[in-house]
């Protein structure tokens, strides 16, 4: 089996993800989101911070950034995550 696996989980018996992946315009928008969620989600673990560089791209500019919450409890609410991330220009990455 291959080290690497797909960013969103299909969660217990397929109900919900195990992460959520929140997609922003940049860097700093990431990092605001990812500070955010402690407080307003009680995100204990760390947010994955991911460089998405668009297909074709060299210009650091050009690139999307990932967060990405961990939510083994599945208790985090994708429609909450989602309304965080569009105050950042954002979306909730869904399948």
């Amino acid at each position: 089996m291959a080290d690497n696996g797909p960013v969103i989980d299909g969660g217990l018996n397929g109900v919900r993800p195990l992460r959520h992946v929140l997609v922003l315009p940049d860097r700093d928008a990431a990092e605001e989101v990812a500070e955010a969620l402690p407080e307003r989600f009680g995100v204990a673990e760390e947010p994955q911070l991911v460089r998405d560089a668009l297909a074709g791209e060299d210009d650091a500019e050009d690139a999307q950034w990932l967060v990405v919450v961990e939510d083994p409890g599945t208790r985090l609410d994708p429609a909450a995550l989602d309304a965080l991330a569009e105050e950042y220009e954002g979306w909730l990455e869904t399948d």
